[in-house]
C-alpha cells in the first residue's frame, strides 16, 4: 500500500490528481496540506484523510509515504525539499520551480535521501506525439528545420481560472509557464539542446501577467520552435508542426490527426493519414506510482524538470528584458 498525502490544492489539476489515485490499486490518500487551511480542512474532509495546518507535522506521519505537490509555483522548492528530506516520494505539476537555482537544490535532495521522482508531463504520453518523437528520431523528416507548437485555452476571456491564476508571485509568470510549458517540455525532448530564446508576451484582459504569449527557440541543431500560448482563445485545437528537409509532419489540428508527407515514410509525395501510431504511455501519475511501488521506469524526471525551468526562465528574462537570451 501507497499512502499519499495531497500538499495543497492550489493547482486547476489538484482534484484530478487526486481522482487518479483513488482509481489505482494499493494507494490510499492518507493526509492533506494547504498554505490556505481553511480550503485545506475541506478538501481533506471530503477526501476521507486528515488535515495537517503544519507542513512539517504532515511530513512526519508514518502513514505518509509520498507526495502530490500542487502548492503555488514559489512553493515548490521549500515543500519538495522538505518532502525529499523526510523521505517522501514526490509528484509535482509543472514547473518544477520557477528557477534553475531551485531545480538543482531540490534535486540535490532527492539525489541525497534516494526517493522517487515526477514531473508531470502528460503530453509525451499521448500516441500522436510519440510518433513525432519517432519521425525525428528515425530521420522521417531529414534534418528538422522548424517546429511549431500551439497550445491555448480560454481561461481568462471566459473566466473560468481562478483569481490566483493572475499572480505573478505566486506563479512565477502568466500563460506560458502555466498552459506554455506543454510545448516547451515538448521542444526540448523533440529537438535537444537549445541556444538561445526570444519572447513576446501582452495581456489581453489586463491582467498582472500575460495571457497571450510567443516564444522562439533556437536549438544547437539550428532548428527553431515557436511555441504559441495563450488563455485568450476558444476553440484553439493542440496543433504541433514539424517541417525536415525531407518533409512535414502535421499533429492536431480541428481534426486532431496525425499527417505526414514524406517520401522517406511512405515512398510517395502525397499526404498519409498515420493510422499506426505508438502505444499511449501510462500517465505520470501512473509511472510514478509503480516506480515506487515496483521499480518501473519513470519517464519524467528530474532532468527533464530541470530543463524546463530553463526555458522558462529564459524565456520570461527574454520579455522582461527586450533581448535574445543565450543559454
Amino acid at each position: 500500500m501507497l499512502n499519499v498525502a495531497m500538499l495543497s490544492k492550489w493547482h486547476v489539476h489538484a482534484g484530478d490528481y487526486a481522482n487518479q489515485l483513488k482509481k489505482i490499486d494499493n494507494v490510499k490518500i492518507t493526509a492533506v496540506w494547504d498554505e490556505l487551511p481553511e480550503r485545506g480542512r475541506t478538501w481533506a474532509e471530503e477526501l476521507g484523510a486528515a488535515f495537517e495546518e503544519d507542513l512539517q507535522a504532515l511530513l512526519n506521519r508514518p502513514d505518509v509515504d509520498a507526495v502530490v505537490v500542487d502548492a503555488p509555483t514559489n512553493l515548490h522548492a521549500e515543500v519538495m525539499t522538505a518532502a525529499a528530506n523526510a523521505g517522501k516520494h514526490i509528484f509535482t505539476e509543472k514547473v518544477m520551480a520557477p528557477t534553475v537555482a531551485e531545480c538543482e537544490a531540490i534535486a540535490e535532495a532527492v539525489r541525497k535521501n534516494g526517493v522517487r521522482f515526477c514531473i508531470s508531463f502528460p503530453h509525451r504520453t499521448f500516441p500522436s506525439n510519440l510518433f513525432a518523437k519517432k519521425a525525428v528520431e528515425e530521420g522521417l523528416l531529414g534534418d528538422i528545420t522548424l517546429l511549431r507548437i500551439r497550445n491555448a485555452h480560454s481561461g481568462a476571456v471566459d473566466n473560468w481560472l481562478p483569481d490566483h491564476f493572475y499572480d505573478a508571485k505566486a506563479c512565477g509568470g502568466g500563460a506560458m509557464i502555466d498552459l506554455g510549458a506543454h510545448p516547451m517540455y515538448l521542444s526540448r525532448w523533440l529537438l535537444g539542446k537549445p541556444k538561445s530564446i526570444t519572447s513576446m508576451f501582452n495581456s489581453i484582459t489586463n491582467r498582472p501577467v500575460e495571457d497571450n504569449a510567443v516564444s522562439i527557440i533556437e536549438f544547437e541543431n539550428k532548428a527553431i520552435a515557436i511555441v504559441e500560448t495563450g488563455f485568450v482563445t476558444p476553440n484553439s485545437p493542440f496543433s504541433l508542426e514539424l517541417y525536415g528537409t525531407e518533409g512535414a509532419l502535421l499533429v492536431g489540428g480541428w481534426d486532431n490527426g496525425v499527417k505526414i508527407n514524406s517520401r522517406r515514410y511512405s515512398g510517395s509525395e502525397d499526404w498519409t493519414v498515420v493510422k499506426d501510431l505508438p502505444q499511449a504511455l501510462p500517465s505520470a501519475m501512473t509511472q510514478w506510482v509503480e516506480g515506487i511501488l515496483h521499480g518501473s521506469q519513470i519517464h519524467f524526471g528530474l532532468e527533464d524538470g530541470i530543463q524546463l525551468t530553463q526555458l522558462m526562465e529564459g524565456a520570461y528574462k527574454s520579455y522582461f528584458e527586450g533581448r535574445k537570451i543565450d543559454f
